[in-house]
Parts: structure tokens; C-alpha cells; sequence
């Protein structure tokens, strides 16, 4: 069962503000009854300052007067209550510092072997900046002395399927090759 947010406010809460018995309450924020009555007589938590569960969509008032009226009721948790995990969003990826040297070898390898590839897709497939990819490509770079061509997948940069989607978009992007294109003029239409 979930467990509603910050539980020893919310007692404290429910404690102050309501007329439900120690084991209902122990019940709906998951403590031992003993410990809420330890709340109540002002041994434990003292300073906290209650939650709200009702002006925090935790519990409705009704739920709230129907376990007032029966001791044997429980409450329960509004199911809008529990917070839904947000997905990690579109942003900067953290590249380990160990990896972080590795990424000019990287660059340098889809310079030579995908030179369809755009500086700006470049970037977001290795998580760099266009001023260092510009730098390895002019070989200004502060350790370009050092730079060896390496796959940026082998070096943990980059997944297979990540560079395949690039390099099959690039190439979509691409006009086609004027021996193609003189191939497709001498045919005679019609066969």
C-alpha cells in the first residue's frame, strides 16, 4: 500500500484536527499505533508542524467523517495522491570524467569515417560543444597531438543504434551522387 507524504506531519495532523482512534491513523500513515499515541502525548515529533492530507489531495473530508463515524473503518489513499515519476527529460547527458578524454577521439573518428554527419549532429550524438568538434577538425585542439581515431561506441560514448539513426539521417539529407543521377538520365523511360 502507498505510503502518503511526509507521515509524521500528516499524523500530527490528523491527531490535532480529527477525532479517529491511534490504530486508524497508524494505519493510513503506516506507523505503529504506539508510536502515533507517542506523537499524541508529545514524546516524539515534537516541533513538527502538521500536513494537511485533505488540502493536499491525500484524503477527502468524506473519508475523513466516515472513519470519524466507525471505528473499524479505514482510510485510504486518494489514488491522485501518489506522485507519478516524471521521465528524464531532454537535456545535457553526464559523461564520466574517465570518458570525458575519450571524446575527441571520438569526434575525430566520425570526422573521417561519416563526414555526412553535421557538426550539430555530431554534437548531440557525443554530448559535445561545435567550438570542440571545429577545434579537432582543424586539429587546433589542445591535445590534438594526442587525438587517435577511435568508435565512439567502443569508447562508451555513443550506443550503435544512436549513431546508425544519425548517419542513416544524414544520408537521407544528402543529395544523390551526379554518377546515380547520370544513370537515371541515360535510361529510357518506359522500361
Amino acid at each position: 500500500m502507498a505510503q502518503p507524504l511526509m507521515p509524521k506531519a500528516t499524523a500530527v495532523w490528523l491527531i490535532e484536527k480529527t477525532s479517529l482512534s491511534f490504530d486508524q491513523i497508524a494505519d493510513f500513515v503506516q506507523m505503529h499505533p504506539l508510536e502515533v499515541q507517542a506523537i499524541a502525548d508529545g514524546e516524539v515529533a515534537q516541533g513538527i508542524i502538521g500536513y494537511d492530507p485533505v488540502q493536499n489531495g491525500q484524503v477527502t473530508r468524506e473519508e475523513i467523517a466516515k472513519a470519524e463515524a466507525s471505528p473499524e473503518y479505514r482510510l485510504k489513499l486518494a489514488a491522485n495522491a501518489i506522485p507519478v515519476a516524471k521521465g528524464r527529460g531532454k537535456g545535457a547527458r553526464y559523461t564520466p570524467v574517465s570518458k570525458r578524454q575519450d571524446k575527441p577521439d571520438g569526434i575525430m573518428w566520425l570526422l573521417r569515417n561519416h563526414p555526412e554527419l553535421s557538426i550539430a549532429t555530431i554534437g548531440k550524438l557525443l554530448g559535445t560543444t561545435k567550438e570542440t568538434i571545429e577545434k579537432v577538425r582543424d586539429k587546433t585542439h589542445i591535445n590534438s597531438a594526442n587525438i587517435k581515431p577511435r568508435d565512439p561506441v567502443i569508447l562508451g560514448l555513443c550506443t550503435q543504434s544512436a549513431l546508425n539513426a544519425a548517419v542513416a539521417a544524414a544520408r537521407e539529407k544528402l543529395p544523390p551522387a551526379p554518377a546515380e543521377a547520370a544513370e537515371d538520365e541515360g535510361q529510357p523511360e518506359g522500361n
